[in-house]
């Protein structure tokens, strides 16, 4: 689908109208269909899905997210595909696994061979623009990257990689020279500038999609706003029952870390609830998809695993928040969704509540009838992974609404855990002969997930490397073959 200017739609409109005026129809009908819906896409870093005050944490503030959770949709059970930054953004912009791009770790460059987001959605008429943390450029954390190697997205304020929150250093458009965004938190100026392109972009003849990508809040966390951590006494924080200190850290240090956290977190609340007035006051928000989600989570001294942390088989590594409003299309039927939504699910799910075709190069599947439908679940399991292994275990899991199951390469440690009675994954129940059936069963299904990626059996980080010359063309450092986008 070709998301059409509105002077062509309201020409269709009015033949339509003419046409249709004796059987009935009514101009809010015409109206409903006569404009694409606009996308608002709010990433964040390192959130993890239990640290929102509507998913239960008992410190943090997040007032805006308890509310957009209240009236629109709150998928309970969202998975990232591979807990680390540019794995899981690579992902997210191709609907494709890590095996088939080749993004496995960190600072590797995305192919730009590969049809994404902004590419998708700007050949359907839209405008694109990008704003914050890249991560997929592979060419330097600080370096200018120029509009080819900007995957279609158009208007474009952005920094590779950066957590500098205080000093926080960014490209404007095609000016190779590096600015400063203002002000002593970057969140706030980031989201200043959303504001002003969705201004300037909301009568437009063409909708938007606007990504709007977060540091936050992922370490440093000193640097979150000063006013807010004083909100978070260290000695009022409670800690989850799964915390084990070791020599590594303290619980005075974890405390500390825990305060910056959470004043990232409310901080980046009340961007959200801004980013949400501005749509209200400009009309825009029953026609926009707003998509509130992060692309890993924080371990924060879980399972013993110091803060900083994300790459381990544990939901606080692998759970984020993912929250989607769609007043045109959910109006009145707010509600959680169990359904597990996978990272390579979310741009095929997009594109169809946008009625979008999906390329045939997306390999995650649609779950918009989720969206459409309510009560809908879908018995499905969300596989993840972790390919490097340099700051944790290489593995391979799956989660499904329930439960949680993974493998080690070589025969090594698996771990099952029924995560509604045991939330915090304390009690492993593998070799436990009362969940025998339970554990072949959720093997079987993992080696299902692995098999659809050519990823069985799967290996240590070596193995995977020479997987990925072979499928991919990508080699363990990154380096490109060139090749020929897919149709």
């Amino acid at each position: 689908m070709i998301c059409l200017p509105k002077s062509t739609w309201g020409v269709l409109a009015s033949l339509f109208l003419a046409a249709a005026s004796s059987a009935g129809a009514s101009r809010s009908s015409v109206d409903a269909t006569s404009r694409c819906p606009n996308v608002l896409f709010i990433l964040t870093d390192q959130w993890r899905a239990q640290a929102t005050g509507y998913a239960g944490d008992p410190n943090v503030r997040t007032p805006n997210l308890d509310t957009l959770a209240k009236e629109g949709l709150n998928f309970e059970t969202a998975v990232s595909v591979c807990a680390v930054c540019t794995p899981y953004r690579a992902a997210l912009q191709t609907g494709r696994f890590p095996l088939s791009t080749g993004m496995y770790k960190n600072d590797l460059y995305l192919d730009p061979n590969e049809y994404c987001m902004a590419e998708i959605f700007k050949d359907a008429g839209y405008n694109t623009a990008y704003v914050g943390k890249w991560h997929l450029d592979g060419h330097g954390r600080s370096a200018y990257i120029p509009p080819e190697r900007r995957q279609g997205y158009e208007y474009w304020k952005v920094l590779e990689c950066t957590h500098n929150y205080a000093n926080s250093k960014y490209y404007d458009n095609n000016d190779p020279e590096v600015k400063v965004w203002e002000g002593k938190y970057d969140g706030y100026a980031q989201t200043k500038d959303a504001q002003a392109f969705i201004r300037r972009h909301a009568k437009d003849d063409k909708p938007f999609l606007f990504f709007l990508s977060f540091g936050g809040p992922h370490y440093t966390h000193k640097l979150s706003p000063k006013d807010l951590q004083k909100t978070y006494p260290p000695e009022s924080l409670k800690l989850r029952p799964n915390i084990q200190f070791t020599e590594d850290f303290t619980e005075a240090q974890l405390r500390k870390e825990l305060q910056g956290y959470y004043a990232h977190c409310t901080a980046i609340d009340q961007c959200v609830g801004d980013l949400r007035a501005t749509l209200d006051e400009l009309g825009i928000a029953d026609n926009t998809i707003l998509v509130f989600t992060s692309d890993h989570g924080e371990m924060m001294g879980s399972q013993g695993i110091k803060y900083f942390a994300k790459r381990h088989p544990y939901d606080e590594a692998i759970r984020v928040p993912f929250l989607l409003s769609y007043p045109k299309v959910t109006e009145g039927n707010a509600r959680k969704i169990s359904t597990p939504i996978n990272t390579p699910d979310i741009l095929p799910t997009l594109l169809s509540l946008a009625g979008i075709d999906i390329p045939d190069t997306i390999e995650g599947d649609d779950l918009s009838v989720l969206v459409k439908e309510p009560g809908r679940e879908i018995d499905r399991a969300a596989l993840t992974m972790q390919v490097d292994g340099t700051y944790g275990p290489d593995y391979r899991g799956i989660r499904t609404a329930r439960y949680w199951y993974s493998e080690e390469p070589n025969a090594g440690r698996k771990l099952l855990f029924d995560c509604e009675n045991d939330p915090y994954q304390m009690n492993n129940l593998v070799d436990n002969p009362e969940y025998a059936e339970l554990q072949e069963k959720m093997a079987a299904s993992l080696k299902a997930e692995l098999i659809k990626v050519d990823d069985y059996p799967f290996a240590d980080k070596t193995g995977y490397r020479q997987h990925l010359k072979r499928v991919s063309g990508v080699d363990r450092k990154g380096d490109r073959k060139k090749g020929k986008r897919k149709k």
